[in-house]
């Protein structure tokens, strides 16, 4: 298609909300203006610029509505389990093999991880930080270490794959305008890439602190900032004690402590079976619905086990909570993919009103195949190209806002260059999460450095060497391999 007024505005909308990016402000408000703006000179009426504004939010609210689903089953449920203190129930017995900081690195690692992949690290943080990290600390594990290991493990590992609830690749996917299946697979295997080379990187720097406190920890001194940690968990765990857990509570918290995690273990087995026995397929949507629906019956029998007759009424506490909590994590994100679902001929006519017979536009698509010509067809520059672009949009902080960007730049820039849309979409996913969730304090990882008594400036500055390397080695191994 012929470039059009219409296209070069849509190239300096996007090239504006990479620089607002760049500032950390929001971007909602220059593709709100953008939308209407492309709709209106493109279809020579301001009348079909505010449909435009209307029909992008709504296709973008449809297309990503699943996402908000099964996060918001997910937190209901993880509020159920904390009703009946299942929660903490689950990760106690974790603390008693905490020996020495050593021990205490990996198993640090792997719950924060395992925890993060299946609630998410927003609300997993609180968990790790009032009862595993304590533990860990104690056993040797300098409590900045512990903060790195936490917000690497579960911001970046956890959340740049999201492999249980996939809300991420569905995003990058759906704005690539492919299939959701083969960037699972792929983000999967670079998120541990980056994650395990970042950690790698973090136990190699802190090996004598780590070292030194195991041998000394019956009578080791703690430094400032842990000794302000424990004093404020100290006064935490007087305001939060309840006298006496009801029968009920106790009891039934122990079966949900076992149950939950063998649920979510088996859903976890079924799903990888999946891909190697060729049996169906539950990628995408598929497994979205697959572990929403687990979700639900362990809400629904937690929360009756907990309230009784009263569970008709807590079940509804508990879903509206879960997609209160949903919106305010994930709602900012649909202007944004809006906006981007119009640089795809897939969502243009829906977007744009369009007949049957009318020209699709690909805003985007249609100006890098313009200019393919003037871009090297080389898979490193794409491919390093798509990470610097995904850290960029990730300077925002969230990480998923990003997501429609360096997807929609995914599927444009996938031909001629050697390597396919999934594994350029799965770069940039990681630049964008990585970055939003681990280097930049204005982050997620607040929460961890606030229940830490840390300075977040400083968590993220010890972030950031050990992120940027994961971040290259992956991308490397992504060229290469794929």
């Amino acid at each position: 298609m012929e470039l059009t007024f219409a296209h070069w505005i849509y190239v300096l909308v996007t090239l504006s909300v990479i620089i607002t990016m760049l500032f950390r402000k929001g971007v909602v408000l220059p593709v709100l203006i953008g939308t209407f703006l492309v709709a209106a000179v493109y279809k020579g009426s301001i009348v079909s610029g505010f449909q435009a504004v209307f029909n992008a939010n709504l296709v973008a609210a449809k297309e990503l509505f699943s996402i908000f689903l099964i996060i918001s089953l997910m937190i209901a449920m993880l509020n159920s389990l904390k009703d009946l203190g299942a929660d903490q129930k689950m990760v106690a017995p974790i603390q008693k093999v905490m020996v020495n900081g050593h021990i205490s690195f990996l198993i640090l690692l792997v719950s924060t991880y395992i925890i993060s992949l299946f609630f998410w690290p927003t609300p997993a943080v609180p968990l790790i930080c009032a009862l595993l990290v304590p533990a860990a600390v104690r056993a040797g594990l300098p409590l900045m270490t512990a903060a790195m290991i936490v917000c690497i493990s579960g911001q970046g590992m956890a959340l740049s794959s999201d492999y249980i609830m996939q809300v991420a690749p569905m995003l990058s996917a759906t704005a690539a305008g492919i299939e959701t299946a083969p960037v699972v697979d792929k983000v999967l295997v670079l998120s541990l890439i980056t994650g395990l080379s970042a950690l790698f990187v973090v136990y190699a720097t802190n090996f004598k602190a780590i070292k030194k406190n195991s041998i000394l920890k019956s009578n080791r001194e703690f430094n400032a900032e842990e000794r302000a940690y424990f004093d404020a968990s100290n006064e935490m765990a007087a305001t939060i004690e309840e006298p006496e857990l009801l029968k009920r509570k106790q009891s039934y918290g122990k079966i949900f402590a076992v149950l939950v995690p063998l649920s979510l273990l088996a859903v976890m087995i079924y799903m990888f079976s999946s891909k190697f026995t060729g049996g169906t397929n539950l990628e995408g949507g598929d497994g979205a619905a697959f572990i929403g629906g687990v979700a639900v019956i362990l809400l629904i029998l937690a929360t009756i086990a907990m309230n009784r007759i009263h569970a008709l009424d807590k079940v509804s506490d508990h879903l509206t909570e879960g997609f209160v909590f949903a919106f305010k994590a994930m709602a900012l994100v649909i202007p944004i993919a809006g906006f981007f679902f119009m640089g795809s001929a897939d969502f243009t006519p829906a977007i744009l009103s369009l007949g049957e017979d009318a020209a699709t536009p690909a805003f985007l698509f249609d100006v890098i195949q313009a200019g393919q010509t003037y871009i090297p067809q080389n898979p490193f520059l794409a491919g390093f190209g798509l990470l610097i672009v995904g850290i960029v949009t990730g300077l925002d902080g969230s990480g998923f806002s990003g997501l429609p960007l360096t997807g929609a730049l995914s599927g444009a820039l996938a031909t001629g260059n050697g390597i396919d849309a999934s594994s350029l979409a799965a770069i940039g996913q990681m630049g964008a999460i990585w970055a939003g969730g681990t280097i930049v304090a204005w982050s997620s990882l607040v929460a961890i450095a606030g229940f830490l008594k840390l300075s977040p400036m400083e968590l993220a500055r010890k972030n950031f060497i050990p992120v940027i390397i994961g971040l290259a080695i992956s991308t490397l191994a992504a060229i290469i391999i794929w």
